[in-house]
């Protein structure tokens, strides 16, 4: 291995990527949905059978039925980030919050002491197809933050930084994390009770694209330098056959690659490749503590999961506010979100309002 480079390890074909503390899943969905030819129910063709994730199908409809995705489900004791690159998502939860993002938005929320949310892939769009690429990513959150109110936030794509090399041949799309941005870039902030809010954790999440004969250096981590140790992993998910080096090695399989935070690594992909390559960077302080985590749960002790257990039987972690387990918003109702009761939509859509319409 080269001197960065401290592991690799070949991705599966479908299901989790290997992630390191405070990071707990990662799953990259890639789905060509076709357009919606249901007359405006957003419906798939075929209905699913409640657990599709054929990796060799050029779609999956995941445990939905007749709309593909995840309809109302637990969570406890964790964080999901869903960054976006194609594609919509329609989000629903018990709290009361809903949004519909994507092409590129970012949505975070903070399960905290328990939420019930749906995210549901509607096919939007009849004119065209309705391809859908995202990652799932689940950060974890300490121990005296499990159980904390849930939060939720939007980022829309408008305000996700994105750095372009001087020549045009790479980028670094910046979901999480004080990288490749100026001091005079608006950073989006996490929720108030993320990992990734104290800077010292240093958590980055980042989409790094780099153009035939293009060439980018990941500096090191932020905070390698003060006595802490980071964990970073990079994911190639994109382009593999292209002869991409890593910190001067070729890779030519889709990896993981577990690298030495205290070191800059420099990306480069010859000038004769067919196509770009894309790669996920996962990075932050390790957490250190004891994970239990049984299905949507995850906690320190196996007794703090059967609590969640009992919990979630007896208050159903406030109820399901809305009149379907799958809910999905009208095909006409453009991107949104709605927080606390405040409906707000990206910049170049409407301004603020009061209500969904659901």
């Amino acid at each position: 291995m080269s001197a960065a480079i401290l592991r690799a390890t070949k991705l599966p074909i479908s299901g989790p990527y290997p992630t390191l503390d405070p990071f707990l899943f990662c799953v990259y969905h890639k789905d060509e949905y076709p357009a919606d030819e249901s007359g405006g129910k957003m419906e798939a063709a075929w209905p699913g059978n409640g657990s599709d994730f054929n990796p060799h199908a050029p779609y999956r409809m995941y445990h939905g039925h007749h709309i593909p995705g995840f309809p109302q489900h637990p969570h406890r004791g964790f964080e999901t980030i869903t960054a976006t690159m194609e594609g919509l998502i329609d989000h629903a939860d018990s709290v009361g919050n809903a949004g519909r993002y994507g092409e590129g938005d970012v949505q975070w929320m903070t399960a905290g002491g328990g939420v019930v949310h749906g995210e549901m892939f509607p096919l939007v769009h009849a004119d065209k197809p309705n391809h859908l690429r995202l990652f799932q990513i689940w950060l974890n959150l300490p121990s005296k933050s499990k159980m904390v109110q849930p939060s939720f936030a939007m980022f829309w794509n408008s305000d996700v930084p994105v750095y372009h090399t001087d020549d045009g041949k790479a980028s670094v799309t910046v979901w999480a994390g004080d990288y490749f941005v100026g001091e005079d870039v608006k950073q989006n902030s996490p929720p108030p009770d993320s990992w990734a809010a104290d800077e010292s954790n240093d958590v980055a999440v980042l989409h790094i694209t780099v153009q035939p004969g293009g060439a980018i250096v990941i500096p090191k981590a932020n905070k390698s330098g003060d006595g802490n140790s980071i964990n970073r992993s990079i994911y190639l998910i994109e382009g593999h056959e292209g002869n991409v080096k890593v910190d001067g090695k070729i890779i030519g399989e889709k990896v993981c690659l577990t690298l030495d935070a205290t070191k800059d690594v420099p990306i480069e992909l010859d000038q004769g490749a067919n196509e770009e390559v894309q790669f996920l960077l996962l990075q932050g302080k390790p957490i250190n503590e004891p994970v239990a985590q049984h299905g949507p749960f995850v906690m320190n002790t196996q007794s703090e999961i059967r609590d969640a257990f009992m919990d979630y039987q007896r208050t159903q972690f406030g109820g399901w506010p809305w009149p379907k387990d799958d809910m999905v918003f009208p095909q006409d109702k453009g991107r949104f979100a709605l927080i606390d009761g405040k409906e707000t939509r990206p910049p170049s859509a409407s301004s603020t309002t009061e209500s969904c319409t659901s």
